[in-house]
């Protein structure tokens, strides 16, 4: 088939993949492709690339474009698409037989350069934009209008250097070569691999060469699992979601290359970027990806030595020990000329990267109390690890630490470069992931497809280790004779089914009913270690420690236990659990079915300041330290034990009482579940005497912490209705608020089987976490108690509104939503406008921060030309422009309810402005019009003045930032007091 054919028959495949994430950033990398490759002429683009039209028109005239100018073009534009988009994208899509960018002659002019090198300069220029702009400025090339328009706050990076390029090749010859000059001019200051070898002695180049050795084949194997089997890191790995927040809380989407880049940097001065994620969010594997993409040099290219550390390994380490001895132990030995090589580290810091991976599990909390500065002295473990992270040793050397977000505190959070999130698998991702770990198609079909058909299944795979669980264990999961998974207890039981049944010498399948009673005894010895090691805050076990509890060569062959390769003083084999979650899972299982507890454990458990609960030894590699070492005592950490106080939840619920009937007596069980029942209704207790009274005027309201998600996650897991009904019963507010609490699908499920329960409709607060579309389904259950909804900054796509809004117009109370800063577009609108036209009692409706464009606002003017209900609309940042303004102030002309307006930084000119004019004139109820940020000028203003002259019900209209010069904005606000500019 050509490759004209295969566009043509793919047309709809290729569309959705383009435009499948509401984001313009994979149409804008192949139009760079194909100007660079001469595929395009500068005409096609601005033909092509229309911001005023929806992202589709935009991708379907590129595909008419391409397909009418023959099949070589064709060809190359599906070689872009393949280089642009991610694995998991281009599934099921048919690139025919390649073909590859034919080599042209060098362009003989600056503009032309710019074109030709289009997709370099993107990536250059995104870390120097501010740079650039200020040269551009300086000599005349740009005004400080030009300057503006290419940083709109709209624009993503990316997007601002395209706007940069743009304007440059407008201005002409001139600009572009300053900009290439400046470019020339920058590259100098970062590492040059050309130049190395005048610059770099043999013996450090030689180095180099043995620690990417090293550090690839630590990389190549995905190390997390490898208890189970090893996968190639190439074939499993799957890109998760991640996002950084800028100074003013907007979130930006970064590729796996920008979590060293510069995009999000809040305190330039600092050198340590702390990547956070939930525990099995994919941090460690993140990692790994990372180091073996520079031991190949397929990224992170400017750094000359990359050092990984595991603070799980430092651990281990109890002896006082220098910088120096720290690289060169831990790290990669140098056979030659040591000294050279560590002077060079020292010089030249812009060119190393340290990594350091579980902070959250390294036993001492973060201070910085004890200042080092001496790369050469010797110092305990904490006093260096602290030290490089806060600068005051080896400034200048870029760190890169991952860690649950609950173990980072203030005072670390000071020396922070930047944050980024791990915010785990897309449904994308997921479905990239099941299909990485199944060869077999349609084996990978029918997994996806009883995910699909189980959203609360579907929202645990969000988390990456719960995804690898259900993908491990899909026999079970397809052929399970107690239902699908609805809990993370279920999901980590189903796994321990699995992995009895690897072992197992009955037939495949046939593992009996009485299979956790069969292996009881391995399963409480492995519980203990697993509890000690909690307690202790050690993830690290000696083969002693093994021996002291019991455990055989047969129980670590089961697969949960895997060998690890630490240094010791000693050469004593070490293991630890095949993930710090099942670490905790075995945990519980100790606590539930070991008869001798304390009866005491399960109350602690629960308790937020964790005293060792069993009276056992802290006796974690009490053989391999060296014995004159005194070893402190720790306090447990707070995070692993909620996990683990969720699968004792989990454990004891009604739905697991027949597997655990003969491993635990019921009187024994019936103790235990009162225990956790009354420890949860204590927590919720404690949280509802902390509401403060509402100040006069105001909702009732609850700003949650998240020890209360935690809470309602263990009642998800108990799955007993009346006891959750009783939890809520004393939860008397108007407003919950549960801002920046990681809540995702997971939190999700468990916030709306608990919430509905509520006695009375609530406004439900959930800005700022990552709900996402998973996350938005797992809600509806208890949309009807939502008066209110506010669902900012999620990465909610229109595919989630839909479902929402579906639900939300059979809902009596639900009245008000809020979804500044998603992933929505015109496609979104349609389902709103029904919603208006529905719902005669719907107050609040705000848009803000999206990629609505003039399209969606008429759709969602024809719904609210029905609407006499709505008080409240915000589209701030969207693209709706004059035509969009327009159309939204002839709807509400008759609006007999609404007060407040804002069309903040939408392109509205003065013909938008004379259509709110209109609407000022005729309205009765609005009071206030924001317009900021738009292109209005004098004719505009004066119309909108007139208006105002006939209505004295509206108090203010927000000008600042339009086309006006200062004089005529102060000329203006005399002749209107109510005008602010």
């Amino acid at each position: 088939m050509s490759t004209q054919q295969l566009i043509l028959t793919q047309r709809a495949e290729l569309l959705a993949v383009i435009c499948g994430g509401g984001s313009a950033e994979p149409l804008d990398c192949v139009l760079d492709l194909l100007l660079a490759w001469e595929v395009l002429v500068w005409e096609d683009y601005l033909n092509i690339r229309v911001t005023e039209k929806p992202l589709c028109s935009n991708v379907r005239q590129l595909l008419d474009v391409v397909y009418d100018k023959g099949e070589d073009a064709c060809n190359l534009f599906l070689a872009a698409i393949n280089q642009v988009l991610p694995e998991e994208q281009k599934a099921g899509l048919c690139f025919g037989k390649g073909c590859a960018a034919v080599g042209k002659n060098r362009p003989d002019t600056a503009t032309l350069t710019l074109l030709a090198d289009r997709p370099v300069l993107v990536t250059k220029l995104r870390d120097n934009i501010d740079g650039a702009l200020n040269v551009l400025l300086t000599t005349g090339c740009f005004t400080i209008k030009d300057c503006d328009g290419v940083q709109l706050p709209v624009y993503t990076p990316s997007q601002q250097v395209r706007r940069l390029l743009d304007q440059v090749k407008f201005k002409g010859e001139t600009a572009a070569k300053t900009l290439l000059q400046f470019l020339e001019q920058t590259e100098p200051t970062r590492p040059n691999p050309e130049d190395k070898e005048n610059h770099i002695s043999a013996d450090c180049l030689l180095y180099q060469k043995k620690l990417r050795s090293s550090v690839a084949a630590q990389s190549l194997v995905l190390s997390t699992y490898g208890g189970t089997g090893s996968f190639s890191l190439d074939d499993i790995y799957t890109d998760g979601l991640l996002e950084v927040m800028d100074g003013s809380g907007q979130t930006t989407t970064l590729g796996l290359e920008d979590v060293v880049g510069s995009i999000g940097t809040l305190n330039e001065d600092a050198d340590t970027i702390l990547l956070t994620g939930e525990a099995g969010s994919g941090k460690s594997t993140l990692l790994q990806r990372l180091h073996l993409l520079w031991a190949r040099e397929a990224m992170l290219t400017n750094t000359f030595l990359l050092f990984p550390f595991s603070c799980r390994k430092l651990n281990a380490e109890h002896r006082a020990i220098s910088l120096k001895e720290l690289l060169f132990l831990h790290c990669c030995w140098s056979d030659r000329n040591q000294d050279e090589v560590f002077q060079f580290i020292l010089d030249h810091p812009h060119m190393i990267l340290f990594t350091f991976d579980g902070l959250d599990e390294f036993k001492q909390g973060f201070t910085d109390e004890e200042r080092h500065c001496c790369p050469t002295k010797q110092v305990p473990i904490p006093v260096l690890l602290f030290n490089l992270l806060q600068g005051t040793l080896m400034k200048g050397i870029l760190k890169v630490v991952t860690s649950r977000p609950q173990a980072v505190g203030p005072s670390l959070k000071r020396y922070l470069r930047k944050e980024v999130h791990l915010k785990g698998f897309s449904p994308r991702g997921i479905s990239c992931f099941v299909k990485k770990h199944h060869s077999d198609p349609a084996m990978a079909r029918r997994v996806i497809d009883s995910l699909q058909g189980n959203t609360v299944l579907l929202g645990l795979c969000h988390i990456p280790v719960f995804c690898w669980i259900v993908t491990k264990c899909y026999q079970e999961l397809l052929g399970g004779q107690d239902g699908i998974p609805q809990t993370i207890t279920d999901v980590y039981l189903l796994v321990l089914q699995h992995f009895f049944q690897r072992k197992s010498s009955q037939p495949q399948g046939v593992l009996g009913n009485a299979w956790l009673e069969e292996h009881l005894d391995t399963v409480l010895k492995l519980g203990q270690l697993a509890l000690e090691g909690l307690e202790a805050s050690c993830y690290v076990f000696s083969g002693y420690e093994l021996q002291r509890n019991g455990l055989t060569e047969q129980d670590v062959s089961m697969g949960f236990l895997i060998y690890g390769n630490y240094l010791s003083v000693t050469d004593c084999k070490h293991y630890e659990f095949l993930h710090i979650t099942l670490q905790c899972f075995f945990a519980a299982m100790f606590v539930v079915l070991n008869h001798n507890n304390n009866r005491s454990v399960i109350s602690r458990l629960f308790q937020p300041q964790y005293k060792q609960l069993s009276g056992l030894p802290q006796r974690c590699l009490g053989h391999c330290i060296d014995p004159s070492v005194e070893v402190e005592s720790h306090v447990a950490e707070t995070p692993n034990l909620q996990i683990t106080a969720q699968f004792v939840s989990g454990l004891l619920s009604q739905r697991h009482h027949y597997l655990l009937l003969d491993c635990c007596p019921t009187a024994v069980r019936e103790r235990k579940v009162k225990q956790v029942v009354k420890s949860l209704s204590k927590g919720m207790q404690k949280h509802f005497k902390s509401i403060p009274r509402p100040v006069e005027g105001e909702k009732k309201s609850m700003h949650a912490m998240p020890s209360f998600v935690w809470l309602i996650k263990c009642l998800y897991e108990m799955q007993d209705h009346s006891i959750a009904q009783d939890a809520m019963a004393k939860l008397d507010v108007e407003h919950l608020k549960l801002t920046y609490c990681n809540i995702g699908p997971v939190e999700c499920t468990a916030l709306a089987y608990v919430l509905k329960y509520l006695r009375n409709p609530v406004g439900l607060q959930l800005d700022n976490n990552s709900v996402g579309d998973v996350g938005v389904e797992q809600l509806l259950p208890c949309l009807h108690i939502c008066h209110s909804l506010y669902l900012r900054n999620n990465n909610i796509s229109d595919e989630g509104i839909q479902k929402l809004l579906e639900k939300g117009m059979q809902c009596e109370s639900f009245q008000k939503i809020a979804l500044f800063n998603n992933k929505l577009t015109d496609a979104c609108t349609k389902h709103f406008a029904l919603l208006l036209k529905t719902k005669q009692n719907f107050l609040s409706l705000r848009l803000g921060n999206n990629n609505i464009t003039s399209l969606g606002a008429e759709q969602l003017a024809e719904g609210l030309s029905y609407n006499q209900s709505l008080q409240y609309l915000g589209l701030w940042g969207n693209k709706i422009g004059d035509r969009g303004a327009v159309a939204l102030a002839t709807a509400l002309k008759n609006s007999t309810t609404l007060i407040w307006l804002s069309l903040v930084d939408n392109g509205v000119g003065s013909a938008g402005a004379c259509a709110l004019a209109k609407l000022i004139s005729q309205s009765k109820t609005l009071e206030v019009l924001w317009l900021n940020k738009n292109c209005v000028n004098r004719a505009g203003v004066e119309s909108l003045i007139e208006a105002l002259k006939m209505n004295l019900t509206v108090k203010e209209v927000w000008l600042r930032g339009n086309n006006l010069s200062p004089e005529e904005e102060e000329e203006l606000s005399k002749q209107e007091g109510r005008l602010t500019f």
